[in-house]
């Protein structure tokens, strides 16, 4: 029984993973759709083949996910499958809505919900999650802020007596690169986190030594494949956000935007921090589109995407706690990966229903 619900674990964990590409593809593919430096499709593709690239670069991310959130040794299968599937209904309704919320902390909300419902506060480990998630969560998004501010107004000093056309044609191209580059980073950081959870369950039911932490090459291949599937499939909804909504920019805009977020992106991972790319890209178009003037930035949006940062952890806990209830019931694994299963379902018609009305707008 319990190889069954490590399977099912294995499965939904690669759905949260896919749903996490197609939620934060537009961190990547946003700017540089709104700003025409790449087409919708080809950017997409290209996103989906370096968050796959991405993947491979370093596991220190999802060795915190794995050892430093909760304590893997009073953690069950159950309760990781409560987790997730708490994370994956949170990313399908700001999906649904629109709103770039966080994939990292929906995970790591679920997570711990769920851990909390079934053996209560002290299974948490409180300092972890303050100095890995919460603290840099929060400094992310202001750095990007900061440094794609300061970004752009040394491209604005250094193109002053540049042709505005010349410039943005030249910006353009340059968005290839720090679009691509923001793809890939998004893949270094984003699939580690899957990582994590499946190695959480391996060790959980004794497969790994959490002592000696590795990710099995069949762990980081599956993990990298669902992220760019995801990717591929593509969320239009969050994209226009992320593209127009917060702030209407330019191509030397875009390009500082990218490059602030890849660069915090880079350092995290290679730091173990498992931050949210969507609040750190959000806080760079932010400070880039308020190079020119603060009012350039709409800030009603921002604050609606404020809100669904700040309602993420709890929101996403308190249907990874529901779910844990429910696997204490007879049959409450095979209950739980079927509703995981029903939210497939519902992602897949809600994609069919995306489609058809927002990509003839984009034409």
């Amino acid at each position: 029984m319990e190889d069954l619900t490590l399977v099912a674990v294995v499965a939904v964990a690669l759905f949260f993973d896919f749903t996490n590409g197609f939620h934060d593809t537009a961190n990547a593919i946003a700017t540089s759709v709104s700003t025409r430096a790449l087409s919708p499709r080809t950017a997409v593709l290209v996103a989906a083949v370096l968050n796959f690239a991405g993947a491979f670069v370093s596991l220190k991310v999802a060795a915190t996910i794995a050892t430093e959130i909760v304590n893997p040794d009073s953690v069950t299968l159950s309760v990781i499958l409560a987790g997730l599937v708490g994370a994956i209904t949170w990313n399908l309704v700001t999906w649904f809505v629109g709103l770039p919320s966080s994939s990292s902390h929906a995970l790591i909300g679920g997570i711990a919900g769920a851990a909390i419902a079934a053996d209560g506060w002290q299974v948490i480990q409180w300092q972890g999650v303050w100095d890995k998630a919460i603290k840099p969560g929060i400094v992310s998004p202001i750095l990007g802020f900061a440094i794609a501010l300061a970004l752009m107004l040394v491209i604005i000093w250094v193109i002053r007596r540049r042709s505005p056309s010349r410039v943005n044609r030249v910006f353009r191209r340059a968005q290839i690169v720090s679009g691509s580059f923001v793809a890939f980073t998004h893949g270094t950081n984003d699939a580690q986190k899957t990582m994590g959870v499946i190695a959480l369950a391996l060790i959980t039911t004794g497969h790994l030594n959490a002592e000696e932490f590795d990710v099995p090459y069949w762990v980081i291949v599956s993990s990298a494949t669902a992220m760019a599937l995801g990717t591929y499939v593509g969320g239009w909804r969050i994209i226009k956000t992320m593209g127009t909504r917060i702030a209407k920019i330019d191509p030397p805009q875009g390009f500082a935007a990218q490059s602030a977020c890849a660069a915090i992106l880079w350092t995290t991972a290679h730091l173990g921090f498992p931050v949210s790319t969507t609040q750190t890209i959000t806080g760079s178009v932010m400070g880039a589109g308020a190079s020119r003037r603060l009012a350039a930035v709409r800030w009603g949006i921002a604050g609606n995407i404020a809100v669904a940062w700040v309602l993420t952890l709890p929101a996403a806990g308190l249907v990874g706690a529901l779910m844990e209830a429910v696997t204490r019931m007879p049959g409450g694994d095979l209950v739980v990966f079927l509703l995981a299963g029903a939210i497939a379902a519902a992602a897949f018609l809600g994609r069919r229903y995306e489609t058809r009305r927002l990509l003839p707008a984009q034409a």
